[in-house]
């Protein structure tokens, strides 16, 4: 039986984590998969630097395209990240008829479409598991297990950063930017969190889960992102008194129609085990009609839990090239001819539950003025809390609605925000949770 010789582009982080379970696990491997996966080269730019791993005469090198080039190599695994020279390598590779593993989100989000489209005309690979969720079998799970199911929403923790911040502001009552520092001495953030903070990491991971959910092609473009650092601990305060913590999620929904792809803080109840999802543990939950709901947890990134998702791709790979070669499930879940351009939602057009916090001047008729103008704009008021901080005459009000359009939201507190005795921008939040569900205190 043939070995399957293994290339990998980057000895960072992950790459060197690939590279020790090739090394440590082999025996596992072999037994699970029936032949030896043997890495025969490695390209970094830095190849002296002790590692831990014993690498056999001639694997390492600096040139990437040593690996792209070589004709014994079946299997690339690109750990490089970034752009432009990841593209570049994984076109390449793929001309050059290597079946290719990659956890480049950013790259599949922008481009995602045309390399599988040509991955797809050589007859080679693309496999991404590790993008999205580390640990967890995402992609897997959506792509062939639920593959009997219509999909009608995925819903997710993507990004361990944002959720150990918000962890640590719900449990200590501190300052988010007090709580970011904690996130880098923990080496959770880097030292410019805005890719993870911000939301672009989770929508890049969005973006693709869309994709393979709905049969639609890779949107990044018209995902709606929206970061954390604007959450205080008074709303993570105010929030808990309503029974709901509020978290980063990653939404996507299909009506049949069109899309919803979103990313943003949002309110979920106690009882939805997404709330209960702390530090920078990942959760995702997938909505099929067969199966109704069902949740995926672990560590979204870190060095084994992210190898550990690539070498399961490489092994689906492995087994494929035994068995002739054939590919058995598209790569992006729908063959590539069933693929289409869903129109995704703009978010004025979403419709969910709001919760509102407002600085109000300690007057009478304040709250009156605001529930006419919501009332104005079609919107409906579940309940009404008033707080007992004052601050210089300014007393917090904050208020849950029923569901409401986005448009008719952001005109409603665009003319809230005039009124003289609202001194500061009224801050909004949504609510991922039905009607009719009431948010509970755990037991």
């Amino acid at each position: 039986m043939r070995r399957i010789n293994i290339g990998i582009l980057g000895l960072g982080t992950v790459g060197t984590g690939i590279a020790g379970m090739l090394e440590q696990n082999a025996d596992v491997l072999g037994a699970r998969i029936g032949t030896q996966l043997a890495l025969k080269k490695a390209a970094d730019l830095d190849i002296e630097r002790d590692r831990g791993i014993k690498f056999a005469p001639g694997v390492l090198t600096t040139d990437p395209y040593e690996v792209i080039n070589d004709p014994d190599i079946d299997i690339i695994l690109e750990m490089i990240g970034g752009m432009d020279t990841a593209r570049d390598l994984i076109i390449s590779g793929i001309e050059n008829g290597k079946h290719i593993v990659t956890a480049n989100k950013a790259l599949l989000a922008a481009l995602g479409n045309e390399i599988a489209e040509l991955a797809t005309q050589k007859g080679v690979s693309l496999a991404f598991e590790a993008s999205v969720g580390g640990c967890m079998p995402i992609i897997k799970t959506i792509r062939e297990s639920l593959v009997g199911n219509n999909i009608h929403a995925v819903t997710g923790i993507l990004n361990g950063t944002c959720n150990y911040i918000l962890t640590e502001i719900t449990s200590k009552g501190i300052s988010f930017e007090k709580a970011l520092d904690q996130a880098r001495s923990e080496g959770y953030a880097e030292a410019d969190p805005s890719l993870d903070v911000d939301g672009f990491d989770t929508a890049h991971k969005v973006a693709i889960l869309s994709a393979i959910a709905f049969g639609m092609q890779i949107d990044y473009d018209n995902v709606y992102i929206e970061g954390i650092s604007a959450i205080t601990p008074m709303d993570i305060e105010f929030a808990a008194q309503c029974g709901y913590r509020i978290k980063l999620l990653a939404i996507t929904k299909f009506d049949g129609n069109a899309a919803e792809v979103r990313v943003h803080p949002a309110m979920i109840p106690f009882t939805d085990l997404l709330s209960n999802v702390n530090g920078s543990m990942n959760a995702v939950t997938v909505t099929g009609d067969a199966v109704g709901d069902m949740i995926l947890y672990g560590h979204g990134a870190g060095m084994m839990p992210t190898a550990s998702a690539a070498i399961g791709d490489v092994a689906d790979i492995a087994r494929s090239i035994l068995a002739g070669g054939d590919m058995r499930v598209p790569i992006l879940s729908y063959r590539m001819e069933h693929i289409r351009k869903i129109p995704v939602k703009p978010m004025d057009e979403i419709l969910t539950h709001y919760y509102f916090r407002f600085s109000a001047l300690d007057q009478p008729g304040v709250l009156a003025k605001i529930a006419g103008i919501l009332g104005e704009h079609d919107i409906s008021i579940k309940s009404v809390h008033q707080t007992e901080h004052r601050v210089n005459g300014v007393v917090p009000v904050y208020m849950l609605t029923h569901r409401a359009r986005e448009a008719q939201v952001k005109k409603a507190l665009d003319k809230i925000a005039e009124l003289d005795v609202i001194p500061e921008r009224p801050v909004l939040i949504r609510i991922e949770a039905p009607e009719e569900e009431k948010a509970e205190e755990p037991v």
